[in-house]
């Protein structure tokens, strides 16, 4: 397909060169490993999803019009109200993968409200969808970022909302026409911003095939090797999405296997902190907040901005702190190693997508933040609040000279346990396992797609209401004595300086005392603790089939010491549990029975831990 030759993006393209055939056939290459990765849905699940869009278009006017008549307008303004479904995101994109959610947004005209959307939409949906259809249904009115989450027929769609200030919404608008921004307030702009992004992006890429052939690449590898998700300091799909772009404004005729190619190096070696641009900023007389660092102080501070495309410009990786973006541009430069082999012939795609080494080999050490609460319900929520903050943990950590490396895991992995007394809520809370429910499988936050964990941990905001559980099953589905854990993991990588000492205690305990502080935490319902682990003690449920948990390595016999004093695990005259680790002493040792005034403690989120450890404890 011929390219009009025109500046793409901000700055000449590098090459105009077309492909060789070579490249296409490396391309067919690619595009077969992506298919074998199960990258692609098969058509009849692509026809599915689009009859269902057409169904919600029909609702979604239907519902307009049924909020006109309840208010009493005339018929003429009911018959012109329109309403519009869009789609934005991985989908809107065309680069998502079988069973991705549908990112889905209601847009409807200034008569109706967001209450009404959450009070209507739902019996609306019911009778119109077929008897059956509806196999989940949620609505999250209160979070950061209000949605209905829906499942029909096996397809998830997250159903947002947004109003413009017009009289009527016709099914053609488009909604890259910046005047529609006018007279909307912060949550109808975040909201239309999803497919204002994305519509522009696409607009922005020479060769939209091309661009999603890259960008399933792109995105399957970051996935492979979890730097993957905006919450957890990463790049999400989107600003992954604008990555692959620039590089496809930059070669307007390559393949999409030379986009990747290129992808590695170029961004790689990008000079950070000069901001990825897909087109200059432009101005609109609504004057919105627009990301530019000579203007907001907080802005300069943003180390890869990643800046989207549409009025109002925002950064999109605004959460990206030092560690990750040492690990992003590690990985970069190990995907271009890769790429570079791939095109001699020396390895294959497949080689590319190989998984992490997160759990396996890459860390010694780990932090675990176990966050816990005697319903589902209240899990969901205050394990999206943790989420939104484990990060600033990280960036607390990042500020110890002695830690050179503090890497968040991307997921989280949602724990089952049952639960008799307080004690054994304790020992769950300091990442004992044997009272993990035996017929519950481990699953990873990104797997479980709870609409309530996700529009909280989104969000950042303090945590919604809560469900309490009760001693019979509810209806979040709570069992007698359950409770429910989400662990996060944080590799720790210590500098190469053995002089110094690691004392995370004043980290530890001023995040933990800040989210215990939260709105939305209640005490006897929600927990959070902290503890360390050596890889070797890791939980098997975090190791894929075929993995193996490291071992413990066998210590060298020297002779024996007498041990000195004050080197021994102790309680201060607060009942504070020290951890005092040296040349002798492992810092993740089990931790003994301690009494019931630290259990109690404990188990109400007061506990403040404390690990000292010098670098030859860490051999």
């Amino acid at each position: 397909m011929a390219v009009p030759q025109r500046q793409w993006g901000t700055t000449p393209s590098i090459s105009w060169t077309p492909p060789t055939e070579k490249e296409i056939l490396q391309n067919e290459e690619l595009t077969d490993e992506l298919k074998r990765q199960g990258q692609y849905e098969a058509p009849s699940e692509t026809e599915k999803k689009q009859a269902l869009l057409i169904q919600l278009q029909k609702i979604a006017v239907e519902f307009v019009k049924h909020v006109c008549r309840k208010n009493n307008l005339p018929q003429s303004i009911i018959d012109s109200a329109g309403g519009r479904i869009c789609t934005y995101g991985s989908y809107r994109l065309g680069a998502y993968a079988p069973g991705s959610d549908i990112d889905t947004l209601v847009v409807a005209p200034r008569h109706v409200t967001r209450d009404d959307f959450f009070e209507h939409m739902p019996s609306i949906l019911e009778r119109m969808l077929p008897p059956g259809a509806i196999e989940e249904m949620k609505p999250v009115p209160e979070a950061y970022v209000p949605i209905i989450k829906l499942v029909i027929s096996g397809t998830d769609f997250d159903l947002n909302f947004t109003r413009l200030a017009i009289s009527n919404v016709p099914f053609e608008l488009d909604v890259k026409d910046t005047n529609l921004l006018r007279g909307l307030d912060d949550r109808e702009l975040r909201a239309l911003n999803g497919p204002r992004v994305a519509d522009e992006l696409m607009h922005l890429v020479p060769q939209k095939k091309t661009f999603r052939t890259a960008l399933r690449a792109i995105k399957l590898w970051a996935q492979r090797r979890a730097i993957y998700g905006n919450i957890v300091g990463f790049p999400g799909g989107v600003a992954w999405g604008m990555l692959v772009a620039r590089v496809c404004q930059l070669y307007p005729q390559a393949t999409g296997s030379v986009i990747v190619m290129k992808f590695f190096r170029i961004i790689g070696r990008w000079n950070w902190p000069q901001p990825i641009l897909l087109k200059e900023s432009e101005d609109h007389p609504i004057q919105a907040r627009v990301w530019n660092p000579r203007i907001y102080p907080t802005d300069k501070y943003h180390l890869m901005p990643i800046i989207t495309p549409a009025y109002p410009a925002m950064c999109a990786t605004h959460n990206i702190g030092p560690t990750t973006k040492k690990i992003i541009i590690q990985e970069l430069e190990r995907g271009g190693d890769i790429t570079d082999k791939i095109s001699f012939g020396k390895l294959q795609w497949k080689d590319l997508f190989t998984k992490h080494t997160y759990f396996t080999k890459d860390y010694k050490y780990y932090l675990s933040i176990i966050s816990g609460s005697t319903s589902k319900d209240a899990q969901a929520s205050w394990s999206g609040f943790v989420e939104s903050k484990v990060r600033l943990l990280v960036q607390s950590l990042e500020s110890q000279g002695s830690i050179a490396v503090a890497r968040l895991f991307n997921k989280g992995f949602a724990r089952e346990h049952r639960c008799t007394d307080e004690n054994e809520r304790t020992a769950v809370l300091h990442g004992e396992m044997q009272y993990q429910a035996a017929n519950v499988k481990t699953e990873t936050t990104d797997t479980i797609k709870d609409p309530l964990h996700n529009a909280v941990a989104q969000g950042g905001a303090d945590a919604t209401a809560m469900t309490n559980g009760n001693s019979q099953i509810t209806q979040d589905g709570t069992e007698p004595n359950g409770f429910y854990t989400t662990t996060y993991y944080i590799g720790i990588e210590l500098a190469q300086d053995s002089t110094k000492k690691l004392d995370v205690s004043e980290q530890s305990r001023d995040w933990k005392e800040q989210q215990c502080r939260a709105a939305g935490y209640e005490e006897g319902r929600n927990f959070l603790n902290i503890t360390a682990t050596r890889s070797y003690d890791l939980p098997l449920d975090v190791f894929a089939p075929g993995e193996e948990r490291p071992t413990r390595a066998k210590k060298k016999t020297a002779m024996k010491k007498a041990p000195i004093s004050g080197q021994k695990r102790s309680l201060d005259h607060n009942g504070t549990e020290v951890w005092r680790a040296t040349a002798a002493a492992d810092m993740t040792k089990s931790i003994p029975t301690i009494s019931e005034e630290r259990r109690h403690a404990d188990a109400r989120c007061r506990i403040r831990l404390r690990l000292r450890m010098t670098s030859n404890d860490l051999e």
